[in-house]
């Protein structure tokens, strides 16, 4: 006998839900590829996944694709801080990288600053120095200090109380307090430990006793005067350099002091002030740590043609080429007020070429470039 296997036939209510759930099943799969698609738009003209998700879910999707990409909107849409009565704002606002950024801009602007007042508050510190700066009532007049472009938001009390007390204009009074000349000369001061050949080295910057310049070497006496001198390599280098192209043309220049350690500073303070007392010491020598013969990176330049390197040719060929080989004159006359140091034609300082052209061609003091761009 055969046995015919019967055929399984579902129910038509069965047949029903499975053509429904197929039905859903395709709906959503549209709908994820219509929503990873809304995502890839975003995310090609540059926001990232988590804000492209949350730009999708505020309905804003058309308003960001016209404004094209925006660092400060990728930022808004990412943060927990997010505030939409706010978007206009984040569009126009410059962004900086910074981690409370969006926080920081939703309390400036309940406080009543404009668009570009924020966008200069936040050029102007660090996440931290804006936070604190978001707490203070609403600065007034913010283009006072901050049309400059160095100034620094954290010294906002200094700049204030520096103007009042001096009289001076609000560049002078940026640079100087950059400076830390709002401050006692020697007493209160910003220790310097790393060596680099454009730290800086003065009356507000200080050496600690056993600092000592990297690459330090003895300098061959073709190049110095009678006295064993020292300096940091990469200057030595350099000087030699610059003693070949002057020897070329027929100048003859000679190092007469180079590295000088916290102890022979303290000594030839010592020596200044039996001759001359504590007055001179005060106003025309370093004190120990202040001095930039111990970074190694400073030299005392003389003449072979002159006793007086003021009057030499040799001075003359040095103030129009010594930028050429990363060397300035560290103390002009016409800088004294900003260096804090009397006019010094022999004292000069490797600093690189670009330094050194930067301020031979603007006519500058290395505190002025130490304020604009290093710190």
């Amino acid at each position: 006998m055969i046995v015919r296997k019967r055929k399984l036939k579902l129910k038509r209510p069965i047949i029903v839900i499975f053509k429904m759930l197929g039905i859903v099943l395709g709906l959503i799969l549209i709908l994820l590829c219509f929503y990873f698609y809304q995502i890839h738009d975003l995310e090609k003209i540059g926001y990232s996944r988590e804000a492209s998700k949350n730009i999708l879910l505020s309905g804003k999707k058309d308003y960001i694709i016209g404004l094209g990409d925006n660092k400060l909107l990728n930022a808004a849409f990412e943060s927990s801080d997010y505030d939409e009565n706010n978007l206009d704002s984040y569009a126009k606002i410059e962004y900086q990288e910074q981690k409370n950024i969006i926080r920081n801009i939703n309390t400036l602007i309940k406080k009543g600053y404009s668009n570009s007042d924020i966008s200069t508050i936040l050029s102007h510190g660090n996440d931290e120095d804006v936070t604190l700066f978001a707490k203070r009532d609403k600065v007034k007049y913010l283009e006072e200090f901050y049309s400059i472009s160095y100034a620094k938001l954290k010294y906002y009390d200094r700049y204030l109380s520096y103007s009042r007390e001096t009289g001076e204009d609000e560049e002078t009074t940026v640079l100087f307090v950059n400076l830390g000349m709002d401050k006692e000369a020697y007493k209160d001061y910003n220790l310097v430990d790393k060596f680099s050949v454009d730290m800086l080295v003065n009356k507000y910057n200080s050496l600690s006793s056993d600092f000592e310049p990297e690459g330090l070497v003895e300098i061959e006496s073709k190049y110095r005067n009678d006295e064993i001198q020292r300096g940091s390599k990469v200057a030595v280098d350099a000087f030699k350099e610059m003693y070949n192209a002057a020897a070329k043309e027929g100048y003859g220049l000679v190092i007469n002091s180079g590295y000088r350690s916290y102890h022979d500073q303290e000594e030839l303070c010592d020596e200044y002030r039996f001759w001359y007392g504590d007055s001179y010491v005060d106003k025309y020598v370093s004190l120990p740590g202040f001095s930039e013969h111990q970074t190694g990176l400073a030299f005392d330049i003389g003449s072979t043609s002159s006793n007086i390197f003021a009057d030499s040719k040799e001075y003359q060929w040095m103030v129009d080429n010594a930028h050429k080989y990363g060397f300035i004159l560290r103390f002009s006359k016409n800088g004294q007020a900003i260096t804090g140091f009397r006019s010094e034609p022999w004292h000069y300082r490797y600093v690189g070429k670009d330094i050194a052209s930067y301020i031979h061609e603007h006519g500058i003091t290395f505190e002025e470039y130490y304020a604009e761009f290093l710190m």
